[in-house]
């Protein structure tokens, strides 16, 4: 794994309730002995900005990518990826866990692209907690001089989740055109925050 992320650290920061897992049961069999999967039922990962998509109600189990697009729509798909698990939803992207390799790849269904998001799943787990986090605890001055100065101040914080992310794994920010390059720029523009954080309080 790329980053060390814990349970006790996600607790830490959120609570367990905020936390979202996903049993062994709702993987294939070729998958739930990945460490992805196994990330994913131990160590999980905070709500918000990403869910996990929850298991069928008769099965438990996960959709598969060819239960929610046509792969075959999708021309850079690997011909194994219709049997990969969806694990969640990010924007407009279902996010997929590919057993064989361990990265999460994006399928967004109107542009009909597929693309490498994360190169392992602590990726993933690292990246929304990093930006879960800002979300919360960031805060606006309150003051309309200090507006400009604010916005700065949290447009470097989101930089900052960007470079150390893509220190690690270029993945996540490759390009903006990415899903979490999408997300990090409405965050820098004063969006995505709850009415009960503190940055939305005060905006």
């Amino acid at each position: 794994m790329l980053f060390d992320v814990t349970r006790g650290e996600l607790a830490d920061l959120f609570g367990e309730d905020r936390l979202a897992t996903l049993p062994a049961t709702a993987f294939p069999p070729a998958t739930a002995d990945t460490e992805g999967a196994r990330l994913l039922r131990t160590v999980g990962a905070p709500t918000g900005t990403l869910w996990l998509r929850g298991g069928d109600e008769d099965s438990g189990r996960l959709p598969l990518v060819r239960d929610v697009v046509d792969a075959e729509d999708f021309e850079d798909a690997p011909r194994d990826a219709g049997d990969w698990p969806v694990i969640g939803w990010l924007l407009n992207a279902h996010l997929a866990l590919a057993p064989g390799s361990g990265k999460v790849h994006a399928f967004d269904a109107d542009e009909e692209t597929v693309r490498e998001l994360h190169t392992d799943v602590s990726s993933l787990v690292q990246v929304t907690l990093r930006f879960q986090r800002l979300l919360e605890e960031f805060t606006f001055s309150g003051d309309d001089r200090d507006e400009e100065a604010d916005f700065e101040r949290l447009e470097r914080e989101v930089e900052r989740v960007v470079q150390e992310t893509s220190s690690i794994d270029p993945l996540p920010f490759q390009d903006d055109e990415t899903v979490w390059s999408v997300v990090g720029e409405e965050i820098a523009a004063g969006q995505r925050f709850q009415g009960d954080s503190p940055a939305a309080r005060s905006l």
